[in-house]
């Protein structure tokens, strides 16, 4: 009987390295608008969906630098409604609203951490 293939299960969570969680947690919650799953001395686990979130202040201490070559992408409805919400918030974009690929839109920002984080999808939501 052959092998049966070896596959990973789905992704769960992406940790990412922070130096002050308690800033890094504000900016998740009050800018972005994450909702708080766990918190643990140390981490704090945000409901992002089918994949958590993980902030992580032992990684942000331990790795160098802390933002490398990652993107987290939010896949959102409507890319400019998405910006206008979270420029009202505080959010600062360094890209604003593009189109990348057809009818794809992306606008790039950094959280406190400099880790950079993207919205993507359709230029306008259907009306």
């Amino acid at each position: 009987m052959p092998d049966k293939p070896f596959t990973l299960p789905p992704l769960s969570m992406i940790m990412l390295g922070v130096h002050e969680l308690d800033r890094a947690l504000a900016f998740y919650q009050e800018k972005l608008g994450l909702k708080l799953r766990q918190r643990i001395p140390g981490f704090a686990f945000l409901e992002s969906g089918a994949v958590s979130l993980v902030l992580s202040e032992p990684l942000g201490k331990t790795a160098t630098p802390t933002a490398g070559a990652t993107e987290i992408v939010f896949s959102v409805n409507d890319v400019r409604a998405c910006c206008e919400t979270l420029e009202g918030r505080g959010v600062e974009f360094f890209e604003q609203p593009h189109n990348v690929a057809g009818p794809m839109w992306a606008a790039n920002f950094r959280d406190p951490d400099g880790h950079l984080l993207s919205l993507f999808g359709p230029e306008r939501g259907a009306s």
